[in-house]
């Protein structure tokens, strides 16, 4: 069968986008490792941290969570105000503010101490991930914006990668270093080089293609109207004003898919570390080590599944299927107890099935969502969405304080994941891609192949 998108017809337009690949994505992924190495940290700090200060598990559990309180808070407004004076000095006053409060966790004492600097947090970054994709959504059609986001999106398993043994590193060998603890120097050292990157955001980012000086007339050209083209594909798809998203239905549908598998990233980013530990592993830098290779599963999964899914240009079972793999690895890794070698498996199961699938959901979510619109209506899914980070972990939380067992709260959490997934299988919007039906139907498909490629 034919694709929906024959890369190699043009070219031109593959050497384009290849051009905008290595000038955007690199310095986007590497903004974004730094902002979820500052989210899952915690998870990691609180090996020691809580001892050091006193924590109970509730209470490390609401300081952690409280984050998305603050950003959903500000996550709306701060994608308004992106679409009214650009990209670069958005994501420069979201770095630079949140680099220096991620350092500042370093030196709580309080439980409202913590609660306070997460909340602030969150304040500080809200915003950056949506504004992210719907950055993307200015340079890449939606054909190829999957692959995108997929390559830009596997900064989180890079960051739990890399970012497991290097916390695992600096709470073992900074330990005592200036009077200060391991973990106090973790939230320094990778905390304030997103200040500093946020810095070079305001000088390297362009707001769009055609303001880019790097890209000659025909090129700016040519993505600009491959995006009008690709935004134009059905009269389903008939523009978001933003008033027009919050009475839509389907943004709610994939705000509660986003709700989901967010309670299931943060239960892996948050209790990994925790769960590894509970196979009699002590060592931060031993824990660090192994948390890594979950990390790398999952990156492998992200690039596999998300290419396949471009190629056949078919979101919804993709994202489904995988965030139902994910919550059966995730209540696995509780029941598992005393094997390291079995507790990675699961582990590494549940990160790849809870990962994989997240930039199939902004795939869906900005071919469907477009218009004047667009960045509120991305920032209202990102809101909704990240709730679940501050339920996931209070969940859990509450649960383990209750009972002494991460069972029940992780077995919460796989249940939601799989009704986050029928909805994303049952009510989630189709992807078009950037050929009509008439198109297709040129092509002499027949008539379940033609609707395949529609999905």
């Amino acid at each position: 069968m034919n694709l929906p998108i024959d890369a190699a017809a043009n070219p031109q337009a593959e050497q384009t986008y290849r051009k905008i690949t290595r000038r955007l994505i690199p310095f986007l992924f590497l903004c974004y490792v730094f902002a979820f190495l500052d989210r899952v940290n915690v998870g990691i700090a609180q090996l020691d941290m809580k001892h050091d200060v006193g924590f109970s598990d509730l209470t490390y559990s609401i300081g952690a969570g409280i984050f998305f309180l603050g950003y959903v808070l500000m996550e709306v407004p701060s994608n308004l105000l992106l679409t009214k004076i650009g990209v670069k000095r958005t994501f420069s006053r979201i770095m630079v503010l949140w680099g220096i409060l991620a350092a500042a966790t370093a030196f709580v004492t309080l439980p409202m101490h913590f609660y306070t600097v997460r909340f602030l947090l969150g304040l500080a970054e809200a915003g950056l991930y949506p504004g992210i994709i719907f950055y993307l959504t200015r340079w890449y059609p939606v054909e190829r914006r999957a692959k995108a986001i997929a390559i830009f999106t596997c900064a989180t398993g890079i960051a739990g990668l890399l970012g497991g043994p290097m916390s695992g590193w600096l709470m073992t060998h900074m330990e005592g270093v200036r009077a200060l603890h391991g973990w106090q120097w973790m939230f320094v050292v990778q905390g304030l080089p997103a200040s500093f990157l946020g810095v070079v955001a305001f000088f390297f980012l362009d707001d769009g293609p055609e303001k880019a000086k790097w890209l000659s007339v025909e090129e700016k050209a040519q993505v600009l109207a491959d995006i009008n083209k690709s935004s134009g594909v059905s009269d389903k798809h008939a523009e978001h004003t933003f008033g027009r998203a919050l009475l839509d239905p389907r943004v709610y549908v994939m705000g509660f898919v986003w709700f989901a598998q967010i309670a299931g990233v943060f239960a892996i980013g948050f209790w990994l570390p925790t769960l590894i530990k509970s196979t009699g592993l002590s060592s931060p830098l031993e824990i660090g080590l192994y948390s890594a290779i979950p990390y790398f599963v999952s990156w492998l999964a992200l690039i596999g599944m998300n290419w396949n899914s471009d190629r056949t240009m078919e979101r919804r079972w993709h994202c489904g299927i995988t965030m139902i793999i994910g919550a059966i690895g995730l209540f696995a890794a509780g029941l598992i107890h005393g094997s390291l070698a079995w507790s990675i498996v699961a582990l590494s199961v549940a990160t790849a099935g809870i990962l994989a699938p997240n930039p199939l959901i902004w795939a869906i979510s900005t071919d469907y969502i477009r218009g004047s619109g667009a960045a509120g209506g991305v920032a209202l899914v990102n809101c909704i969405g990240l709730l679940g980070g501050f339920v996931s972990p209070m969940i859990i939380g509450s649960i383990k304080t209750a009972t002494n067992s991460m069972v029940g709260g992780l077995g919460a959490i796989s249940l939601l994941m799989v009704l986050g997934a029928l909805a994303a299988i049952v009510l989630a919007p189709k992807t078009t891609g950037a050929r009509s039906v008439a198109e297709l139907g040129a092509d002499k498909l027949d008539d379940s192949v033609a609707a395949n490629a529609m999905l």
